[in-house]
């Protein structure tokens, strides 16, 4: 097992998690609650990740942020800010490439909740942000709970996103992903397949959470 990879993967994926829970909470309500009709463009460019090969997402993002484009240029010259090869700069991808496993759980959540439900808290009394953490958000915890634990599994996975913007710098970009592949590629097939294990065990018990968590919502209903 490569402790350091393992190390910068766990990071990686709290801090995903931890970035992308507020704004996931904020879009997660407004696609369930709005009734703008452009709302199926902006689920479409949520969609784009579960779509497109990690590979492009990571070429885009290394042609935005490289020192070699003007962005890229300019966060190193002005904000001394390297993005490309280094851990800040997987976080950012990371953040972009998870949104959806964050918004769409949260999403379900939330529309479940009747709109009556929330007329009656206004009518109780209770302002919208009041309304929002006393009666919605403990309505949706499955859909948090699988929101959070979908991304932090996903992110302990990324491979192609990883490799295009941050390489395999040891204690810094190198995650298990790309500890397996390295393994592999100089045929120490007994670590990788302990590492693999190891990804696959985090999966299977995101997966069981996630539908345990979905199975008690009726509970919660009634």
């Amino acid at each position: 097992m490569d402790w350091q990879a393992a190390r910068v993967s766990l990071l990686l994926a709290v801090a995903t998690a931890a970035l992308l829970l507020p704004p996931g909470l904020w879009l997660a309500r407004w696609l369930a609650t709005t009734a703008w009709r452009g709302r199926p463009l902006v689920e479409a460019v949520l969609m784009l990740p579960l779509l497109l090969p990690p590979t492009v997402i990571g070429f885009y993002l290394l042609m935005t942020f490289g020192q070699g484009s003007p962005l890229g240029a300019w966060l190193a010259t002005s904000l001394g800010v390297r993005l490309v090869f280094s851990f800040e700069g997987l976080l950012l991808a990371s953040v972009l490439v998870n949104l959806p496993f964050m918004v769409q759980p949260l999403q379900r959540a939330f529309a479940a909740i009747p709109g009556s439900l929330r007329e009656a808290a206004w009518v109780c009394g209770l302002t919208p942000w009041r309304a929002f953490w006393k009666i919605e958000l403990p309505l949706a915890w499955p859909g948090l709970l699988a929101g959070v634990a979908l991304t932090m599994a996903h992110t302990l996975g990324e491979f192609g996103v990883v490799l295009m913007l941050g390489g395999s710098i040891p204690g810094e970009t190198r995650t298990l992903s790309i500890a397996i592949y390295e393994r592999v590629q100089a045929f120490d097939l007994a670590a990788a397949h302990v590492m693999a294990l190891a990804l696959l065990a985090a999966s299977v018990c995101t997966l069981a959470l996630v539908f345990g968590a979905d199975r008690l919502r009726p509970l919660q209903d009634r």
